[in-house]
């Protein structure tokens, strides 16, 4: 090829080179940023094409279910819908007692979406009154289920809300899953640490290695946590207009390699703040 100003266009190129990575660079973070499907339990009942549309349309692909099953489709329609607006389940929620009977039910459903991960968002206890046993129980489930999964490359995952965080022993029982985690890893509800008086950035420098997903959700300024797993979700706002400091959480999260931070807004205003939550998040990718 006769090229008469070759030395141009190389000078061009090597030009382009640093537009080039910073625009791969911001194309991986955003491809981390996921939803959770929870936050749409009020509107996938009365539509469900409708609704994965509209999260095509804020630019998402990797979602987490949240317990709600198909809707009534048949699981090949519900995977058809989901290819159509290339979407697709990363992480899989299993309730607690599907992961003590029947762990095989589970890792079925992870295979079935290509997922990776495995979530459980419960521990079953008496109340408000999570104790030692429960919480031995839970390793006992997790190790057993996750030592499963590990066979097949899946991960199974705990989210914890709120109520791990209470003394025993000289340390909290939070510390005790973490240290007794042989076959399973954490996911972080960055809502569910503040709640109850705790640091998110802390846990995640803590524990760089045990916190593989990430639920990104803001709480309302002025409200009062508690250590019982409970809470108003209407108190759920608007990414980084709350009162938890979600840019240095994002920050280290990035900084740990996180895999998949999901959104949860579990408020009636869902609809109109992911968008405003997503345009906070592009924000940050251009600090």
């Amino acid at each position: 090829m006769n090229c008469p100003n070759r030395k141009g266009y190389l000078l061009n190129f090597k030009a382009l080179i640093p537009v080039v990575f910073i625009l791969c660079c911001l194309s991986m973070k955003s491809q981390e940023i996921g939803l959770q499907l929870y936050s749409l339990r009020n509107e996938f009942p009365k539509d469900v094409p409708g609704t994965f549309a509209k999260i095509k349309s804020w630019g998402i692909t990797n979602l987490e279910d949240g317990n709600d099953g198909t809707y009534g489709y048949t699981q090949s329609e519900y995977n058809k819908m989901l290819s159509e607006n290339g979407l697709k389940i990363v992480s899989v929620s299993a309730p607690f007692e599907e992961l003590q009977n029947s762990p095989e039910t589970v890792l079925a459903r992870a295979k079935n979406y290509g997922a990776k991960y495995v979530v459980c968002f419960w521990i079953p206890h008496n109340g408000t009154d999570f104790t030692i046993e429960d919480t031995n129980l839970a390793i006992d489930v997790f190790n057993k289920a996750g030592r499963l999964m590990e066979k097949e490359d899946v991960t199974l995952t705990y989210h914890p809300h709120g109520y791990e965080f209470r003394p025993y022993e000289g340390e909290l029982l939070m510390d005790r899953m973490i240290k007794s985690s042989d076959h399973f890893d954490f996911e972080m509800d960055v809502y569910w640490f503040a709640h109850p008086g705790e640091d998110p950035v802390a846990w995640l420098k803590k524990y760089p290695a045990e916190f593989k997903l990430m639920h990104l959700k803001d709480c309302e300024k002025g409200v009062e946590g508690n250590q019982t797993g409970e809470s108003d979700v209407e108190t759920n706002v608007v990414l980084g207009s709350g009162q938890i400091d979600i840019a240095a959480v994002v920050e280290e999260a990035r900084k740990l390699g996180i895999d998949y931070m999901f959104i949860e807004d579990e408020s009636s205003k869902v609809v109109k703040q992911v968008p405003e939550s997503l345009e906070f998040l592009k924000s940050l990718e251009q600090k």
